[in-house]
């Protein structure tokens, strides 16, 4: 840790939204007067201190950075179009903490890793719960067997929980995305078995790389088992696919926005398979938004205060954060291990 570490402020984008709200608010507990909320509506963020930042502008985004002038971390909790705000980031050596989802965008950030070491800069990937917390999960089955041949991963969302309009957007596109996998039924701790569908989490591409294994596939399904077959049963019939389907989508997207049926507790697991060996790690908790934004404050802190290496990295390549799933016991978290799931 440097000592522009040691002082430097936090500019959390996205700071007044679902999952920004839990950034901000943690990472004042750990970091007290150093977190400058902010986002496109600029009246929200004045409210809480902070500036506006609009993630389509990257002009106006050097100038806030220059404004404020001592930004040494920027946690991005909403997904921009491209990769040009983590560029401006890394190129000035200022840490990022990435939220997003989205496979390209965080493939193009982690072609930056030579400009972020070059800078003294790192940025950290695949933080929050899916990816993220399933990540870790994965890791520790892939340890568990000696190598995984094969990971399964399942997210289980709670359909009641009230997610920011890009979660809801990303989730019905994802619903329009071709899979060539099938479904699994799953046991997941405190929900039983449910129906779980191929769905397309960044993470089942990313450990492919980091850990070597060569298949993995991440599965979706909700706390409502009628609702999740509705769902995947809409995907079945196509009409979600397509530039022409795009009002079909925006009209699924506002229904979910507004309609909230089930809990909002949600659990992961994570399956490795090497030959006969098998091991299996799950994760249950509630208000996945808020747990997204507590992973984000915690590798945030480890940034800031511990010895992370500089580059871009992905959660699960970094060791010091290995533990990260039980220092979120004291909100709810907990993990287990059983290999009869």
């Amino acid at each position: 840790m440097t000592t522009a570490d040691a002082r430097g402020r936090i500019l959390v984008i996205g700071g007044y939204g679902a999952v920004g709200t839990a950034v901000a608010a943690r990472l004042a507990e750990f970091l007290p007067g150093r977190v400058v909320p902010a986002g496109r509506d600029e009246m929200r963020a004045r409210r809480l201190g902070g500036v506006r930042v609009d993630v389509g502008d990257p002009a106006g985004f050097r100038r806030v950075l220059d404004k404020l002038g001592d930004v040494r971390a920027v946690v991005l909790c909403v997904e921009p179009e491209d990769a040009s705000l983590a560029r401006i980031c890394l190129e000035r050596g200022i840490h990022l903490v990435d939220v997003g989802a989205s496979r390209d965008l965080l493939d193009a950030v982690a072609d930056m890793d030579g400009l972020a070491t070059g800078a003294g800069a790192t940025a950290v990937l695949s933080v929050g719960v899916a990816p993220g917390l399933t990540n870790l999960l994965a890791q520790r089955a892939h340890e568990a067997v000696g190598g995984a041949q094969r990971l399964d991963l399942t997210v289980l969302l709670g359909s009641g929980e009230r997610h920011g309009t890009d979660a809801v957007r990303w989730t019905v596109e994802g619903l329009a995305a071709p899979v060539t996998a099938v479904p699994r039924q799953v046991f997941l701790p405190g929900h039983g078995t449910h129906r779980a569908h191929p769905f397309p989490f960044s993470d089942q591409h990313t450990l492919r790389r980091t850990l070597g294994v060569p298949e993995a596939t991440t599965r979706l399904c909700l706390d409502s088992r009628p609702l999740t077959a509705a769902l995947f049963a809409l995907r079945r019939t196509g009409l979600l696919r397509g530039a022409r389907r795009a009002p079909v989508r925006h009209a699924l997207t506002g229904a979910f926005s507004r309609v909230h049926l089930g809990g909002d507790a949600f659990a992961l697991r994570a399956d490795a398979v090497r030959a006969g060996r098998r091991a299996a790690f799950a994760l249950t908790g509630r208000e996945q938004s808020r747990v997204t934004g507590l992973v984000a404050a915690e590798v945030t802190r480890e940034l800031l205060t511990g010895d992370l290496p500089t580059g871009v990295r992905h959660i699960e390549q970094l060791p010091a954060l290995s533990d990260l799933p039980e220092r979120l016991a004291w909100d709810g978290v907990v993990v287990s291990r059983r290999d009869h799931l």
